[in-house]
């Protein structure tokens, strides 16, 4: 039977032994930082303890996670954001930073939402889409008007906006109300 946090059967319990492996007490099997990684990604709460002591290293092993992300991908934390957090160690407001940093991490996440939201209803009321469809609903009445049993034959796809030129700038107009709408969102 799996072990969990007292009081939330939700959070997974990871135990770190000494020889560095990490065991999910809820599969009952071994793991690696990469695991945890995509664990973190997937929004799965866990713990991890130190199977000798019982202590809670959830944050040295993020943390851990975090050095290996960085030095196997695409660097996402810059050189002065880094001397900057470092510089903050041992400062008076060191307190502080944390809740700086978790408000500024909730406040990116729901401007990453309300963009992917304005994106998708930009996309929605797109007014070209909407006057290929009236096109192609007329261009089906006319050939079936000239050409009877012209709608019994299959449907030819339109081609996507963005092979058209005249589109292409279409929608470049689009992104640019779009980031207009950004902006005013931002401010």
């Amino acid at each position: 039977m799996a072990e969990t946090a007292s009081g939330d059967d939700n959070t997974v319990i990871i135990k770190k032994y000494a020889n560095r492996r990490l065991y999910n007490t809820r599969s009952s099997s071994y793991i690696t930082l990469d695991h945890l990684a995509k664990m973190t990604r997937e929004g799965v709460d866990y713990k991890v303890l130190d199977a000798k002591t019982g202590s809670d290293i959830t944050h040295t092993i993020l943390t851990q996670i975090i050095m290996e992300e960085e030095s196997n991908g695409e660097q996402m934390l810059p050189v002065n954001f880094l001397r900057e957090l470092i510089s903050m160690y041992g400062n008076q407001m060191q307190s502080l930073i944390p809740h700086y940093l978790e408000a500024s991490m909730e406040n990116f996440r729901a401007n990453q939402a309300k963009l992917a939201k304005a994106f998708e209803d930009s996309l929605g009321n797109n007014p070209l889409a909407k006057l290929a469809e009236q096109n192609m609903a007329m261009f089906r009445a006319a050939s079936s008007a000239f050409m009877p049993g012209a709608e019994k034959q299959p449907e030819t796809k339109a081609p996507p906006a963005a092979e058209n030129p005249g589109d292409l700038s279409a929608l470049r107009d689009q992104m640019a109300e779009i980031q207009k709408r950004l902006d005013a969102l931002g401010k």
